[in-house]
């Protein structure tokens, strides 16, 4: 009896021996859990991926991690040591899928190979099938949240460069010693955390000191988290960036103009806030404006794909051009083997540039007038600060050894639920600078004619503005910046919508296909200008709102190419329009075009099924059929403007 007493005694204690020990063992672990979650916020700012994250409970973290002994669920010192360029994913836990005990757990870590092996089997099969299918769902959710892959550009790095896209001729360039400062001005609304770090990282990355007085960061009344007291945290460990919150929204127009009454630099560089620059992209951008402080400049834009991230070069000489609907376009033009290589690095001049990068005098850009107050949030805020800057004693130019690549969207978040802010937009461009000349973009865009009908924007400053500075008119702009805009003559009953009678739509082409070759095809009448075409005095078919492209024939098949490919000699370029009739002749062919509706499969009689024949526009002999009987029906009347 006393023996089974002393057993139980020593049991007792070995008990509370292991109670003990395991009560140390949680202690532990629990004092490294905070000791490593406090390390990482001692970091340097510029390596500190998991700095913008919410606090662990609310997160699931999976981290590419370089060791290959790391497995599931071991302690997570590891992490102190990971680069931003190692962070594979980060996610909120999809809601009501973790208990309350499950949420109380600290990071989860998975092995290399986690997403690239999602259906593998092995012990951690199920949870790399279900990561897989997440991040699947993550990159959809980023795509429409923000127009392109946020949840790859978390695994990016902070600090990747652009592969070398310069001429070679650009690196035996020679710059002044002394060039002016710079304030990068970086306004941004709602922008994902990674690429808004990695544009300032950029900029900080490649730009000499003695010439980067600052970089300007504006939000422009963003809500997101990240973009508050966090953002505010990491900027201030990094030396020579400032961060401004506007109480209001500004747009981009407003937010630069604000950035730009704040700036200490002699020239500002208004930069997106999703850009990559490449190293030696400020120098030349500064020595062009240094010698001509009335010019202003842009680098050559090189493309960051929205989907993969991938980098890709432009082609040069690129210059920016629009279009009758006031849509801005780069223009390869000519292409780069036709100059010589000593030509390859001279700046080219430019009608219009974009948005993107643009480098001006601080004190030129408040004289012209800054960005036109009265523009909403976004959108043609570029061409009207072209056409101002041309008018009104500037220039414009690319310059090719500066490149700076840009993040393109599958789609434009944050802006408008419809085009109706943008076009009120392109009505104060056009009211204020394009005269006579208005009359062709309200034919283009018939929404925007029927807005100007109801409601006139207030431009009595801008004209006064206008006045001030002795601005050229929109004649002397088309005739000595863009001759090359062909300047429709929008005649009546012979422009507008070409309306086929016997089928009842109207002449069309698939946009995707907007490029030489492209055939025409019949589509409902969208009444909205998208369709505008014109019959002019050469004997031209004139499609689209540039008015570049001429319908012209292939084999027996109508389609489009560019008027400037074709001699004005060419008689396959020219037609003859019969009123009385409604037919379109082909001069050279003396053929008819017809509309042909699409067909289905058909059977003959003895069993042979045929393939199904091709709509579109095709020249037929003529006759009085009514698929060949056509009509221009001018949605604008010139009178209405």
């Amino acid at each position: 009896m006393k023996l089974r007493r002393k057993v139980a005694a020593v049991r007792r204690r070995m008990l509370c021996l292991w109670l003990l020990l395991l009560g140390l063992s949680l202690a532990m672990l629990g004092m490294s859990d905070f000791l490593n979650h406090k390390d990482l916020h001692a970091a340097d700012p510029s390596r500190r991926p998991l700095q913008w994250l919410p606090s662990p409970p609310e997160l699931e973290v999976i981290v590419d991690s370089l060791d290959p002994a790391m497995e599931l669920g071991v302690d997570t010192a590891p992490l102190k040591s990971l680069q931003e360029d190692q962070l594979l994913f980060v996610f909120p836990s999809a809601q009501g899928t973790w208990t309350q005990q499950e949420r109380k757990r600290s990071y989860k870590m998975f092995k290399r190979g986690t997403f690239k092996d999602a259906t593998a089997a092995g012990p951690l099969g199920s949870v790399r099938g279900r990561t897989g299918s997440i991040q699947m769902e993550m990159e959809q959710a980023s795509v429409q949240r923000h127009g392109f892959n946020e949840a790859l550009s978390e695994t990016i790095s902070l600090h990747r460069r652009p592969p070398e896209a310069r001429h070679p001729e650009c690196f035996g360039e020679k710059y002044s010693e002394i060039l002016p400062s710079a304030s990068v001005v970086i306004c941004f609304h709602e922008e994902p955390w990674s690429t808004l770090m990695r544009t300032v990282h950029s900029v900080l990355d490649t730009s000499p000191r003695q010439y980067l007085q600052e970089v300007l960061l504006v939000d422009d009344l963003s809500q997101n988290r990240h973009l508050k007291a966090r953002l505010g945290s990491y900027v201030s460990g990094l030396d020579g960036v400032r961060l401004i919150h506007s109480t209001r929204r500004l747009g981009v127009g407003g937010c630069r103009t604000m950035a730009a009454a704040k700036a200490k630099g002699q020239v500002l560089v208004f930069m997106d806030s999703h850009c990559e620059c490449h190293e030696g992209w400020l120098e030349p951008l500064l020595e062009r404006v240094s010698q001509d402080r009335s010019r202003v400049v842009s680098p050559v834009m090189d493309v960051i794909d929205w989907k993969t991230f991938q980098y890709n070069a432009t082609q040069w000489p690129v210059r920016g051009v629009f279009d009758w609907r006031l849509d801005f376009y780069w223009e390869l033009n000519p292409p780069l083997q036709e100059i010589p290589p000593e030509e390859a690095v001279l700046p080219l001049q430019s009608p219009a540039l974009g948005g993107g990068v643009l480098a001006i005098d601080r004190n030129f850009f408040q004289s012209v007038g800054a960005y036109d107050p009265g523009m909403l949030l976004w959108g043609a805020e570029q061409i009207e600060l072209s056409i101002r800057v041309w008018s009104c004693g500037g220039s414009m130019e690319v310059v090719p050894c500066s490149r700076v690549a840009h993040l393109s969207r599958h789609h434009l978040p944050y802006i408008f639920p419809d085009q109706e802010m943008l076009r009120r937009n392109k009505i104060r461009v056009a009211d204020i600078w394009m005269d006579a000349y208005k009359k062709i973009y309200y034919r283009r865009d018939t929404l925007a004619h029927l807005i100007k009908q109801s409601e006139s924007p207030n431009i009595a400053e801008r004209l006064r503005l206008k006045r001030s500075l002795g601005c050229r008119n929109f004649h002397w702009f088309l005739s000595t910046v863009y001759p090359q805009l062909y300047v429709p003559q929008d005649k009546l009953a012979l422009s507008g919508e070409l309306y086929n009678v016997g089928t009842g739509n109207c002449a069309d082409y698939a946009r995707e296909e907007q490029q030489q070759g492209a055939g025409m095809n019949i589509a409902p009448c969208s009444g909205t200008g998208s369709q505008h075409c014109e019959f002019n005095s050469e004997g031209e078919v004139r499609w689209g709102s540039m008015g570049s492209l001429c319908m012209h024939v292939k084999g027996n098949k109508v389609v489009l190419s560019p008027c400037s490919a074709h001699q004005p000699t060419n008689r396959g370029l020219k037609w003859k329009f019969i009123k009385l009739s409604g037919q379109l002749v082909h001069q050279q062919s003396q053929m008819c075009v017809e509309a042909v509706q699409q067909a289905g499969l058909l059977q003959s009689k003895t069993g042979e099924v045929h393939k199904p024949t091709a709509g579109g526009l095709y020249l037929k002999p003529c006759t009085r059929h009514p698929r060949q009987q056509w009509h221009f029906e001018q949605l604008v009347a010139p009178k209405g403007n």
